[in-house]
């Protein structure tokens, strides 16, 4: 399996599973020139702005060690666009990260804080 068709089989994990929490998926693979948020929700009246890392092996690390200051700085910028484009001013908002690899999911909320950038 190649890396995309990995990817995209973990975001489509990550959606069904989230599903079943109760999180209602708004959007995926929201796009901008900065790059993409895998998956935008709402869960309990916040707005979640989610990456997905999928690993089928743990040679190169854990898949939350990906998600750097870079990307986290890259994925405030993105949020903040999602929210003008939507005017979603005021609404809370959280940042999660979802691990996908061969022993399941791992969600972890508010993996990180916005990045004033």
């Amino acid at each position: 399996m190649s890396n995309v068709s990995f990817g995209k089989s973990g975001e489509e994990k990550a959606r069904k599973y989230l599903k079943k929490k109760g999180y209602r998926i708004l959007r995926t693979n929201f796009k901008t020139q900065l790059g993409e948020i895998d998956i935008i929700a709402e869960h309990q009246g916040c707005i979640v702005f989610i990456e997905v890392k999928s690993r089928s092996g743990s040679e190169y690390g854990l898949p939350r060690e990906a998600v750097g200051f870079a990307k986290q700085k890259r994925y405030s910028q993105l949020a903040m666009q999602y929210i003008k484009a939507y005017n979603l001013f005021g609404k809370k908002a959280r940042f999660d990260v979802i691990e996908v690899t061969s022993e399941g999911i791992n969600h972890i909320e508010n993996a990180f804080e916005y990045i004033n950038a």
